[in-house]
């Protein structure tokens, strides 16, 4: 089980990560590392909407939950119970990070530029100070 606590870190060190992905210009990975933020942040969100001390992270402890083992953004917003203020409080923001999945990683180099990995490191940063 990922403790909330470790879930929150782990979200602010992926855009941490991020930031410095894009520094160095390395910009598909650092767009991919936001998506990876957000999804951590939208489950230790889930955990204080359910009362839970963590997020399931093993087979076992998925059991009973398996609609919760997802990568999707919408479907864990939607669990997170704070769909309604994200999409209609920080549209733009989450419109721009709502276009990450962990299938780029089979992108080819090149097709996040520096434009796009900055827009969604600011929308990913704004949504987390919402969540």
């Amino acid at each position: 089980m990922l403790l909330k606590e470790q879930l929150q870190k782990l979200s602010l060190v992926k855009l941490k990560n991020a930031k410095t992905l894009l520094t160095n210009k390395s910009y598909d990975s650092s767009f991919y590392l936001c998506g990876y933020a957000i999804e951590l942040a939208l489950k230790s969100r889930i955990c204080t909407t359910l009362q839970w001390d963590g997020f399931p992270s093993t087979r076992k402890e998925f059991q009973n939950f398996n609609s919760f083992k997802t990568h999707d953004l919408e479907i864990l917003l939607r669990l997170s119970g704070i769909e309604k203020k994200i999409v209609m409080d920080y549209i733009l923001e989450w419109s721009e990070v709502i276009n990450w999945n962990p299938e780029i990683r089979y992108d080819p180099p090149g097709t996040i530029d520096k434009e796009k990995a900055q827009l969604m490191i600011n929308s990913t940063q704004t949504i987390l100070e919402a969540i």
